[in-house]
């Protein structure tokens, strides 16, 4: 029934529009500035960053995505490979169907194969330490892709609207304290699409967590994927009426700054290329993540996953390159980019359309 569902997912996310409809990010509110006279050489523009201690190429994410399935399998392979070859790092998605169903483990496992160099992400459910998951369940998806942190996803409005959905969200922030005390690898805590607040983030680092992933909303919308899901039509209705609910993606991004500024920060939600990231790196982020780009990449092979990996880092270069930014520090640092007035970033807007 599980790998059923992510089977879904993985169809749903492949096959339909499921992005917010009238919400965005809000990085079309931003623009560089241009400098005609950047003062550097392309080829010497560096990305390379560290990142929880560990070493990258590019400040770069594949997102977590999925898992559970031999779909899944051959996916995560690809982004794995995408992953080793690009020197980025990767989250899995789930691994509760890993747990469940000891059988399909190896549609996880088979990232560390194919990436043994990289940087991977382990991730369950938040909200699973309120039925019956722990420190073991939590090792033990660890071990099994050898990961080198913890994700923890928040998805309380998926939750919600799906089908038996888990909706006891309560005293989770004093379990995952727990976690983080005992586990041993660096906890990291992500929402799924609509956006971290202040407030949690705060929450969050007060119970130690390593860092956050705020995955804010204008990107892809968990509530459409499950619309499309469910046989009901009440529940259809109520998640029509949350399609455009969350924090966008560059508001979210502000928000956990001002909260944590020292806390290592993932921006996700929305972001589909080299451009956005390097808007998400000026506003204040440690890593930029994208998920559906790569997914619809890696569906085809690992050779057009790798390309995307590859594109997405030759943008980052060029728009660092065009603001006379020679590494990752003086991008983070940069006095050259600008929030828009409405009218600018209507007229953006149009442009990308």
């Amino acid at each position: 029934m599980h790998s059923q569902r992510k089977l879904e997912h993985l169809r749903v996310n492949l096959e339909e529009n499921v992005q917010f409809p009238n919400l965005t990010t809000g990085f079309e509110r931003y623009a560089f500035v241009h400098q005609a006279l950047p003062e550097l050489d392309l080829a010497t523009v560096d990305t390379a960053t560290t990142f929880l201690g560990h070493p990258l190429r590019v400040p770069l994410l594949i997102s977590s995505m999925t898992g559970g399935t031999e779909r899944a399998r051959l996916i995560n392979a690809n982004l794995a490979a995408a992953a080793q070859t690009a020197g980025i790092a990767m989250g899995l998605g789930s691994q509760r169907a890993g747990l469940e169903q000891p059988e399909v483990a190896a549609t996880f496992a088979v990232a560390r194969e194919r990436a043994p160099q990289a940087v991977i992400f382990a991730n369950l459910g938040a909200v699973q330490l309120n039925y019956g998951y722990g420190l073991d369940h939590a090792r033990r998806v660890v071990d099994m892709v050898r990961a080198d942190g913890l994700i923890l996803h928040l998805n309380p409005l998926q939750e919600a609207i799906q089908y038996g959905g888990n909706t006891n969200w309560s005293g989770l922030i004093a379990k995952i304290g727990d976690l983080v005390r005992d586990l041993g690898v660096p906890v990291i805590v992500k929402e799924v699409g609509w956006g971290l607040s202040g407030d949690v983030a705060r929450a969050l680092a007060g119970v130690g967590v390593a860092a956050l992933d705020l995955a804010g909303a204008g990107g892809t919308s968990w509530s459409e994927v499950e619309r499309r899901l469910t046989p009901d039509e009440d529940v259809r209705r109520i998640a029509r009426r949350f399609a455009d609910w969350g924090i966008p993606t560059t508001e979210s991004l502000r928000m956990v700054k001002e909260a944590t500024p020292d806390m290592p920060t993932v921006a996700s939600g929305g972001v589909r290329s080299g451009v956005d990231g390097a808007k998400a790196l000026a506003l204040g982020a440690n890593l930029f993540g994208l998920a559906a780009p790569f997914l619809k990449a890696a569906a085809v092979s690992a050779e057009a996953a790798i390309a995307t990996a590859e594109e997405i880092t030759r943008e980052l270069k060029i728009a660092m390159f065009l603001i006379g930014a020679g590494n990752i520090d003086a991008l983070q640092h940069t006095s050259h980019l600008r929030r828009l007035s409405p009218e600018e970033a209507i007229i953006m807007a149009r442009s990308a359309e």
